[in-house]
């Protein structure tokens, strides 16, 4: 793909095939971490969706040649819940299926946090939460005073907005209008302790980022269309950064995780386990569902 070529429209096949591979991805999260015995599930299920479409059709991106030059960055700044990236990269063709049961295990690439150095295709090592969304700003103003053509997009867990760092990034984002810059938020509203609004409240939010002098898009984070468009809204801003903010369901896909709504619950990878095999046998007859809507 052409880095200077806008992202395409998304056509009706094309969101079908999206939404079965966002599937497909999602059973192979719950492999990887069950074979592991460890690992965040409630994220990198809720972020399933998104990341198949960003490695799917809006990244300018090559697998077999992961240091492009002209490639999208796509940081992730909340590291935790990297199983869904490994997962999806290695869809994409990065490296071998089988690795990924490798996740956590001494002397493996796919640690529970990422490492850029090991593992070609990631952009930056990332565990302190908060820490992404400045690399993905410095990133965006060195392209746009090189005059580069990709665009950076960033990750981040609606948590780590407490952080301070981030809002310094939105600063700097906004007064050097770094239009090539993305932020998704993964608005799920639970972090480690609690609920976001419980622990350190975030509303408005959309009214923050406005104040900051971002673009805001709102959308449903599970909709992949949705999700497309907005990145190609984003395309389209000049003079500003922007920001999606993805409301998303912990550990979506997954009909019993889903309506837990217990924070509390997903700290708890001993009890995730054990319902391994029925979240498998749900995820198995979801895209008959999605098949069944479509037709």
């Amino acid at each position: 793909m052409s880095s200077t070529q806008p992202i395409a429209t998304l056509t009706d096949h094309k969101l079908l095939a999206l939404e079965k591979k966002a599937n497909e991805i999602r059973q192979d999260i719950l492999k990887m971490l069950e074979h592991a015995g460890s690992g965040h599930c409630a994220g990198p299920l809720g972020l399933a969706d998104i990341f198949t479409a960003l490695y799917f059709h809006v990244l300018k991106h090559n697998p077999k040649k992961p240091t492009w030059p002209d490639r999208d960055r796509l940081l992730l700044s909340c590291g935790h819940v990297v199983p869904v990236r490994y997962v999806t990269m290695a869809h994409a063709g990065y490296f071998p299926k089988k690795e990924l049961l490798t996740l956590r295990r001494l002397g493996s690439r796919l640690q529970g946090h990422p490492e850029r150095q090991y593992l070609p295709g990631l952009e930056n090592t990332s565990g302190p939460l908060g820490d992404g969304s400045p690399q993905a700003a410095g990133m965006a103003y060195v392209a746009k005073m090189d005059a580069l053509p990709w665009r950076t997009y960033c990750v981040l867990s609606d948590g780590e907005l407490e952080e301070g760092i981030t809002w310094e990034a939105a600063m700097f984002a906004a007064k050097y209008k770094l239009h090539n810059l993305t932020w998704i938020i993964d608005r799920n509203n639970i972090q480690i302790d609690g609920f976001t609004e419980d622990i350190m409240p975030l509303e408005p939010l959309r009214d923050k980022f406005e104040a900051f002098n971002f673009y805001v898009i709102e959308i449903d984070g599970h909709n992949i269309r949705e999700f497309v468009d907005a990145c190609r809204l984003a395309e389209s801003i000049f003079e500003q950064p922007s920001v999606i903010i993805a409301h998303t369901t912990p550990g979506k896909g997954v009909g019993f995780m889903e309506f837990i709504n217990k924070p509390d619950f997903f700290k708890k990878s001993g009890l995730f386990f054990k319902f391994y095999f029925l979240a498998a046998g749900i995820l198995n007859n979801f895209f008959l569902l999605i098949l069944f809507i479509h037709l």
